[in-house]
């Protein structure tokens, strides 16, 4: 068994490619019409045949619950290792990334919290030597 694809639910599809693509730097995968939304994901370009994350829309009434009552607990709702949380955090904020939590070691790793325009709330970290 692995982990092949996995999702996170977004308030608009466009806005979100163009966020997880040109400012996370991950790369478009799939994107194909599936009735009025699209089948969209995204994969990391360091394993472009590895994991992919499906920017699902949230236009269930329960998944829109769900994702505002997780983003108004501050809960992240993914994580994405970096090799330097510092550097990272200082370029996306020169994307004009929202961070929650700047930057913060929490014992065995340092993580940072940022707000991905569309709705979630997404932790990056770094894993201590």
């Amino acid at each position: 068994m692995r982990i092949e694809l996995t999702s996170l639910f977004v308030n608009d599809q466009e806005k979100a490619l163009r966020f997880y693509t040109a400012v996370l730097g991950f790369i478009e995968k799939q994107n194909f019409p599936v009735g009025e939304f699209r089948w969209l994901t995204v994969v990391s370009p360091d394993a472009p045949n590895g994991p992919q994350l499906l920017l699902e829309p949230n236009n269930n009434p329960a998944a829109l619950a769900y994702q505002q009552a997780i983003f108004e607990q501050g809960i992240a709702i993914a994580a994405f290792g970096v090799d330097n949380v510092y550097d990272e955090h200082e370029r996306l904020k020169n994307h004009s990334v929202v961070f929650n939590t700047d930057p913060t070691d929490v014992g065995t790793a340092i993580i940072a919290v940022f707000e991905d325009t569309c709705g979630n709330l997404i932790q990056i970290y770094q894993v201590k030597a």
